[in-house]
């Protein structure tokens, strides 16, 4: 099935001693490239975490916010010089401007960078830590598949309604085909009944006159166009139902599609013709705008 390379991705845990969440979301790219943000001391899974996504994703500008609090492990100090340069601070304060309130330890505690908190983990911490963390990043990964899935879907309904409308554009320029030849020889034979019409002693050569006809049925046949026209959309619809990535094959079947049109359209000298492939060259142009968003 066709995944959207636009996707987005959440998933939080929350226990007793830890908070973590995992946010993906992801736009279009040629190739695949994945921006991971999280805690410095989770670094040493990064790699991880990186090859996690590498197995579910194959294209797209990826990027991971990881977020983990954690509770219970902070160890927490008493910055004694920095409380005694406040203490001392403001018994200045109190003999410089004759006061006599009491310098309160509420106050003081309450002032800045008197509290040291240490979050630092040990190893065996941040392990534990990664078990929890490893399966949020997981579930995370699989919702945000699932909306790529979900996406892919609606471009994949809207490629084949474009297709059909192609196939159904070209069932009408074969069956204008035979007119085409007939408009081409009517219009021919009354250039030279002009001609001949103006000139009494000129006369048309019959056998002249088959041979121009078939020098341009050969020049503007279409034939092995229409079919392979018609192959590559065959193509198309098997491509949907691969489970691997398929944007860059839907890709380039494409640019042989709007060859085989263009030079459908470059062959035909027939107006009616003509505005058919007009309509399959827009049809053709809006399934590859859908395509760019295939993983």
């Amino acid at each position: 099935m066709l995944k959207s390379m636009t996707g987005y991705g959440r998933k939080e845990n929350i226990s007793s001693d830890l908070k973590c969440s995992v946010e993906i979301r992801s736009v279009n790219h040629r190739y695949l490239d994945i921006s991971i943000r999280m805690p410095h001391m989770m670094n040493p899974y990064e790699d991880t975490v990186r090859k996690m996504l590498s197995k579910a994703i194959s294209r797209g500008k990826v990027d991971v916010f990881i977020r983990v609090e954690t509770y219970g492990h902070q160890k927490i100090e008493i910055n004694t010089h920095m409380l005694g340069a406040y203490y001392t601070a403001f018994n200045n304060i109190k003999e410089q401007l004759g006061l006599s309130d009491e310098v309160k330890l509420d106050t003081l505690v309450s002032m800045p960078d008197v509290f040291l908190i240490d979050k630092s983990l040990d190893e065996e911490a941040v392990s534990s830590v990664w078990s929890a963390l490893e399966e949020v990043v997981s579930a995370a990964v699989s919702k945000f598949n699932d909306m790529r899935l979900l996406e892919g879907g609606a471009v994949a309904a809207d490629i084949n309604s474009k297709l059909e409308q192609i196939s159904s554009l070209l069932e009408l320029l074969k069956k204008r085909l035979p007119f085409a030849e007939e408009e081409y020889e009517r219009r021919l034979r009354e250039r030279i009944a002009e001609v001949s019409s103006r000139m009494p002693l000129a006369e048309a050569d019959e056998s002249r006159v088959l041979v121009e006809l078939a020098l341009h049925a050969d020049k503007v046949c279409i034939n092995e166009e229409v079919a392979r026209l018609e192959s590559h959309m065959q193509q198309f619809e098997q491509i949907f139902n691969e489970k691997e990535a398929v944007g860059r094959k839907l890709d380039f079947l494409l640019q042989e599609v709007n060859r085989e049109i263009n030079t459908i359209g470059s062959k035909t000298g027939d107006i009616e013709i003509s505005k058919i492939v007009v309509d399959m060259k827009s049809a053709a142009e809006k399934i590859r705008e859908q395509v760019q968003n295939v993983e």
